[in-house]
């Protein structure tokens, strides 16, 4: 009986991750800057609430197939469908996880826990409405919603990216933006072609209409999609734009960004290759791209001093590995691909709350001026350490297990391209160990003598982020980032900060790190459901059935 008013309920939570944003931005843009903390629980409860809902539609979708509402009674191909089924459901719980976390962080920092009227008015529902945008994308039934998805997500990030209106963040918002709107343009050609090729845009209905459709036709409308969706999964050699945005904006900014809009850009490269196009033709050439991902952006990982333009690089290359996973086209390297966009969603959004932190303990993200944090910030040291060994796939951790699972599927394929990917997942592999090590031993393992050392009286010359004032350090006082969004002088030095971290900027990373160790100590139960998840998406019938059932 409790099970049946559980699958009977399913469908009405569906909606709830898109709308429940949306609902707590345009209360909070009504409120103004009025009852600060009122909107901070206010922000806090919606995103947590997110969080149960993805878990209780993982669990439905588990148990009860995929899950389909449509939006105000029309039911598909006419009406707008949203469906959870296990990837999807996945993707909803993971991410509703990391952009609570950051949005504790960010109010730790100051962004949106301040009397200010730029954070309290912009950054919380521009930040909210861009987890609706994910929700929604991760969601979609047709590909028109997926589009509105990525607008809305274009959107906000855009404002998010520029917080502060500072010249870094304005020439990266530019640049972000135009990169965007080349794919979003390239999208709605697209999907405009496919819905004149075959007379609708819903996905489920694409999978049976798609395969019958001349093979010439198919395969442009293929690359198509598949061209939109590389730029925002920034594959390569669509990726050069990243590195050059994403580590100007605030550490909470940089950390949504880079742990989770790529990866819909992934789920998307997903759900094009497994639904509308099964027996892709493109399997070679995403096997080339993938390949040329993982080299490129850890080679660009390699040369940098940097610790934010660092990791922007080996997010760059881990997107290979998701690819990888998926130009196999088979059930196990799916799975792997899948079990991999949710290990990786989790550790680099927190090793981009970690520099953050690094950031505001000690001065700077740049390894010149860092050195002694493990003596300094004990604690700081740990929380880098685990999810640091955890990219660089060190076992038994999730990263090393994902990474093991993407090796097997291209050993069982066996070809020489598959052979040759493999080799360059090792590579890349100890390549990220090298670069991780590299910041280990300059941030956190020399001395702080042989770095550069702020002394009462001085200020650091050489920060990155423009975003920051000067001002002279005082007795016992440590030099950091500004916290404080909007802040706009066109010096480039770090303000000195206390270096007591914030309690809920520290708790925020601990509960990421856990989360990261949690799909360690489950990988079992995730790695099933994981597989679950791909023979769902290699078998498709049910997703169709699922959408199509009640117009047929």
């Amino acid at each position: 009986m409790g099970w049946d008013y559980f699958a009977g309920i399913m469908h009405y939570l569906i909606p709830l991750p898109v709308v429940l944003p949306l609902f707590a931005a345009g209360v909070k843009l009504a409120l103004g800057i009025r009852w600060p903390r009122v909107q901070q629980w206010l922000s806090v409860i919606s995103l947590a609430l997110v969080l149960l809902i993805g878990a209780a539609l993982m669990v439905g979708a588990h148990m009860f197939g995929p899950q389909v509402v449509a939006v105000g009674g029309w039911e598909a191909p006419v009406g707008i469908t949203l469906v959870a089924d296990r990837l999807s459901a996945l993707m909803v719980t993971v991410s509703a996880t990391v952009t609570l976390a950051v949005l504790v962080y960010s109010i730790g920092q100051g962004m949106a826990g301040k009397a200010e009227v730029a954070p309290l008015s912009v950054y919380q529902p521009t930040y909210l409405i861009l987890v609706a945008g994910v929700s929604n994308a991760f969601l979609a039934g047709d590909l028109f919603n997926l589009y509105v998805g990525f607008e809305i997500l274009l959107t906000a990030s855009y404002v998010l990216l520029t917080l502060g209106g500072t010249q870094s963040r304005m020439r990266a918002g530019a640049i972000y933006v135009v990169v965007s709107l080349l794919s979003s343009v390239l999208f709605l050609m697209a999907i405009a072609l496919i819905f004149g090729a075959t007379g609708t845009v819903n996905m489920a209905q694409l999978g049976e209409r798609l395969p019958e459709i001349h093979t010439e036709l198919r395969l442009v409308l293929e690359v198509m999609l598949v061209l939109a969706f590389g730029i925002k999964a920034a594959v390569f050699p669509l990726a050069a734009w990243l590195p050059d945005s994403y580590p100007t904006a605030p550490a909470p900014v940089t950390a949504v960004f880079a742990g989770l809009l790529t990866k819909v850009g992934v789920y998307a490269i997903i759900r094009a290759e497994t639904l509308m196009f099964p027996g892709t033709q493109l399997n070679t050439m995403l096997m080339w791209v993938a390949l040329a991902t993982m080299i490129m952006g850890i080679l660009g990982a390699v040369a940098q001093t940097d610790i934010k333009r660092l990791l922007s690089f080996t997010l760059i290359s881990h997107i290979g590995y998701m690819v990888f996973g998926v130009a196999l086209g088979t059930e196990l390297g799916l799975a792997g691909a899948v079990f991999y966009i949710a290990h990786h969603i989790t550790v680099q959004t927190t090793l981009f709350l970690i520099t953050g932190l690094i950031e505001r303990r000690g001065g700077s993200t740049s390894l010149d001026h860092l050195g002694g944090l493990a003596k300094i910030a004990p604690l700081l040291a740990i929380l880098f350490f685990i999810p640091a060994m955890n990219l660089g796939g060190i076992p038994p951790l999730s990263g090393f297990l994902g990474k093991i699972g993407l090796l097997q599927a291209g050993v069982d394929v066996g070809t020489p391209l598959a052979y040759t990917l493999v080799g360059a997942s090792v590579l890349t592999s100890l390549l990220t160990l090298y670069v991780i090590a590299r910041v280990w031993n300059y941030a956190f393992w020399r001395t702080p003598s042989e770095g550069t050392v702020a002394e009462p009286g001085t200020v650091l010359e050489d920060s990155e982020d423009d975003d920051t004032s000067t001002a002279a350090l005082g007795p016992g006082e440590a030099v950091g980032p500004s916290s404080r969004l909007g802040a706009t002088s066109t010096v480039d030095t770090p303000v000195v900060t206390s270096v007591v971290l914030p309690k809920s900027m520290v708790g925020a990373t601990v509960a990421l790190v856990a989360f990261g160790l949690a799909m360690t100590v489950f990988a079992g139960p995730l790695i099933a459901y994981s597989s679950d998840s791909a023979v769902e998406l290699l078998q498709r019938t049910p997703y169709i059935e699922a959408v199509l059932g009640g117009s047929q």
